[in-house]
């Protein structure tokens, strides 16, 4: 059991002082309930195992969740962010973006959830419409940013962005929708590097914390340390001096929905949390890695792991995990209702209940392989509004889907936990919980292609083609090593006539000219198994040079038979359609064809068609 200060004695056991009854026997003390506990818990992720996990290509670093768009958000450290629509009860992937050029640090989300902003290393910060996700703005910083907060209110004319400075106390504030690289301001209430921010929207207060511990509130509005009576007359009387007096570091703050408490995970693996408007220190949980091995001896079933060595397996992971300086700092989330807290330890993802001060559940408590880090909670649209459960508590939980979103210690993988534990059924060959969504590269999409494509035949692919045009031959070197079945299926084409007298049926001057389609408006073709076939991205061939060959689709793994050749880098395309060959002669004919005139929806007045393909071993 985490070891618990109950600070605030008179709220927490519900008596004044010790009332006598009678001469002799004292008044029993009253344990607190929460109405209607089993539905809120109906509303929250509960399971023991996660149901699903979908893959990135290097180690997730963040996990946001934007609900009023339904979407998920994961980022990690390679620079890649992915937005997944979140449906009934799946989860589908939408789009990946090549953020940045170095790990993502920090994402945040605004209130209304329109909005995505994400910092990195690379001193950048990158903004994107999340119901479009599209990337909408770009800054660029002259500092290395410490981590991210919208800090505005619906409906106001600035969409302001709070970013802190990791090497001094200055926190920026920008204004997204101004397009300039420039701060509007900058906030010095701290007297060391900001570690941590959370906008309280119903008070309209910032709350921030810095590394030598100081909590501060300030404004968004005149970025002033706040004055507001209604919190407290003189900071000395409230409990924010407390990281300090620990000697510990906020690492992440959390907002109860109705704004009047807060949450801290500290340095000193504690998780404290506060009242918001007399800023005093209610409860203190230990998840230190001392208490997690007195709990281990003499805790409660609850709170200990049966397997002695798989304990100690989880305990060297810990270790480990304090030594790297790089890790994702563990988080705390409040559920929508206000009466849960949620938050990662060694021995999974506690829940706890915080009107009657009991861990109810431990999610993931099985999962021995993974330290769960980041996590963010999905409770369906509209679950930002606190729960008011007073009579009928039925129909007002929410009826969505809960879902838990984790990354975990040095794990590529996005982990959901859900109401359901993993269905058996899927456990067959190609179908269990962990989902390969994306695909192995050089000699390992060789092996991974094996299964369809014969070593014999690999070795036999061409290449090289020449696309004969009616405006001339254009040379082609094909990447069958990286890209075995889409250079087999383009050949197998190319052989089969099926090509021939296709129309360049797309030419979009500045960009790409598009065939492949025997109906030539963009909607048809298949691939040689019928049908779409998989992606094949390879870290070697990327859009970064004008006449790459690649291939058109319609979303991810969804080739068919058209394909393209770019005109110029377009490195946006990298990781959402498979380059499988360069133009190495014929670059003149491409040119030309791109510089067709063409019809409102970009098809050539003039009919441009590929004559035939004819396979080579090599153009070189």
């Amino acid at each position: 059991m985490s070891s618990e200060q109950h600070v605030d004695a008179a709220e927490e056991d519900g008596m004044v002082g010790p009332e006598l009854v009678g001469p002799e026997m004292p008044k029993a003390k009253k344990r607190k309930v929460l109405p209607f506990e089993e539905q809120y818990l109906q509303a929250l992720p509960l399971s023991n195992m996660y149901e699903k996990s979908y893959m990135h290509r290097d180690t997730v670093t963040c996990v946001a969740v934007a609900e009023a768009a339904d979407f998920l958000i994961t980022a990690s450290i390679d620079g890649h962010i992915k937005f997944w629509k979140k449906g009934q009860k799946e989860v589908e992937f939408a789009k990946q973006f090549k953020a940045h050029l170095g790990p993502i640090t920090g994402l945040a989300v605004s209130l209304d959830g329109s909005l995505c902003a994400s910092i990195s290393s690379d001193k950048t910060i990158k903004v994107f419409d999340v119901a479009t996700f599209d990337m909408i703005a770009m800054i660029k910083l002259a500092y290395l940013p410490g981590c991210v907060e919208w800090i505005f209110q619906r409906g106001d004319a600035e969409q302001k962005l709070a970013v802190s400075d990791a090497d001094s106390p200055n926190i920026h504030v920008y204004d997204v929708s101004s397009g300039s690289n420039d701060a509007i301001v900058v906030v010095s209430v701290h007297s060391a590097a900001v570690t941590a921010l959370r906008f309280n929207s119903i008070y309209n207060i910032v709350i921030s914390a810095d590394i030598k511990g100081m909590i501060e509130y300030w404004s968004p509005e005149d970025y002033q340390l706040s004055k507001d009576e209604r919190h407290f007359t003189s900071k000395l009387d409230t409990d924010l001096f407390s990281l300090r007096k620990s000697k510990a570091v906020a690492w992440s703050l959390a907002l109860s929905p109705d704004g009047t408490r807060f949450a801290v995970y500290s340095s000193d693996h504690k998780v404290r949390l506060f009242r918001f408007l007399d800023g005093k220190l209610s409860r203190t949980y230990d998840e230190s890695l001392a208490c997690a091995q007195d709990v281990q001896r003499a805790g409660g079933e609850l709170y200990k792991i049966q397997d002695p060595i798989d304990f100690g397996r989880r305990v060297a992971v810990e270790k480990e995990l304090a030594l790297d300086p790089d890790a994702p700092h563990p988080n705390v989330v409040f559920d929508a209702s206000g009466n849960f807290l949620l938050y990662p330890t060694l021995i999974g993802i506690k829940v706890l209940n915080l009107v009657t001060n009991r861990l109810v559940k431990v999610i993931g408590k099985v999962e021995n392989t993974e330290r769960f880090l980041q996590i963010a909670l999905y409770q369906g649209r509209g679950s930002r509004k606190a729960m008011r459960i007073p009579v009928d508590a039925d129909s007002r939980v929410p009826k969505g889907d809960p879902t838990l979103l984790c990354c975990a210690y040095r794990k590529e993988r996005l982990y959901l936990f859900t109401q359901r534990e993993p269905s058996e059924e899927e456990d067959e060959f190609g179908k269990g919980r962990d989902v390969f969504n994306e695909k192995p590269v050089g000699e390992a999409a060789v092996a991974a292609a094996a299964g369809a494509l014969t070593m014999g035949s690999l070795l036999d692919l061409p290449r090289g083609a020449i696309i004969h045009t009616t405006y001339g031959d254009i040379w082609v070197k094909l990447f069958p090593d990286e890209c075995p079945r889409t250079v087999e299926n383009f050949i197998t084409h190319a052989k089969n006539g099926y090509y021939d007298g296709v129309l360049f049926h797309r030419v979009i001057k500045g960009f790409m000219i598009q065939t492949g389609d025997p109906l030539g408006d963009g909607t048809g073709g298949e691939s040689i198994w019928g049908g779409e076939f998989e992606d094949e991205f390879s870290r070697a061939l990327k859009h970064d040079r004008p006449y790459t060959l690649s291939m058109a689709n319609a979303g991810p793994n969804t080739n068919g038979s058209q394909f393209y050749i770019t005109t110029v880098p377009t490195p946006w395309l990298d990781g959402k359609h498979t380059c499988f060959g360069r133009v190495v002669k014929g670059m003149d004919v491409v040119t030309a064809i791109e510089k067709a005139k063409v019809s409102k929806d970009d098809k050539p007045l003039e009919d441009i068609k590929i004559v035939n393909i004819s396979p080579r071993v090599s153009v070189e």
